[in-house]
């Protein structure tokens, strides 16, 4: 199929936003032509909520040459109900695409400063009851703790120094006086091995001394969780 998988959040009649499959994505799913699943789903949505019904779903894509082209968005009960006639081994494929839309988890994105991302996670675990049961008054540091160890990419020393309150040289100074980095900020290989800090190798030009090593120090999502459950601001070094 030459048409483009597609997904996305919608809000339907303006309450909160859910997952719904586009026209183009079902066609490829059930490996039929899109002209085909769009004259399907138009005489769906005119059976379930009359000819009023079509522009509520209607949506439109680029085609190849830049020009916008129309399309469906459903939701899942749409969806269902408009392969609910299609063989069994089509039915199966949409219904697998929807089970992993449903469990799939929202990547994380680190917050600037760290009053947001505090406010941020406090808000997703307002949101869980589990979540809610399971923690007390330190619900925020420990979700903080528990969404940033998940963080796919490791930040700079000053990206981390912001977050946890406190400066760069300071935050350094620490790092040396626990053990993490040598005298020159270079990570210790057991930190490294621990999943707390990473490093990225560089290169340079010396005008006398020629082609130069560079390392810079990165601090994981993992190791910031740990600076911050051991790490405050009034601990720090004062220069």
């Amino acid at each position: 199929m030459a048409a483009a998988s597609q997904t996305s959040l919608t809000a339907f009649g303006g309450g909160a936003e859910t997952h719904t499959m586009s026209s183009r994505e079902i066609a490829d799913l059930c490996d039929k032509r899109h002209d085909h699943v769009m004259r399907d789903i138009r005489e769906m949505l005119v059976q379930l909520h009359g000819e009023r019904g079509l522009p509520k779903f209607g949506a439109s894509y680029l085609n190849a040459q830049n020009k916008p082209q129309p399309c469906f968005n459903l939701p899942k009960r749409e969806t269902l109900i408009l392969v609910s006639g299609y063989k069994l081994e089509l039915r199966a494929r949409i219904i697998d695409r929807w089970q992993e839309l449903e469990a799939a988890v929202p990547a994380f994105v680190l917050p600037k400063d760290f009053a947001s991302a505090l406010r941020a996670l406090a808000d997703e675990s307002e949101k869980s009851a589990a979540l809610e049961a399971k923690v007390q008054a330190d619900a925020p540091k420990v979700a903080f703790a528990e969404q940033v160890e998940v963080a796919p990419d490791a930040i700079s020393i000053s990206q981390a120094a912001k977050l946890l309150g406190t400066g760069r040289n300071r935050l350094l100074q620490r790092l040396r006086e626990m053990g993490w980095v040598t005298r020159v900020g270079e990570p210790y290989q057991d930190k490294i091995t621990a999943g707390l800090l990473d490093v990225k190798i560089g290169s340079w030009e010396h005008p006398q001394k020629g082609l130069q090593r560079s390392v810079t120090p990165l601090v994981t999502g993992k190791g910031l969780a740990r600076l911050h459950r051991i790490i405050s601001p009034s601990a720090m070094p004062n220069a």
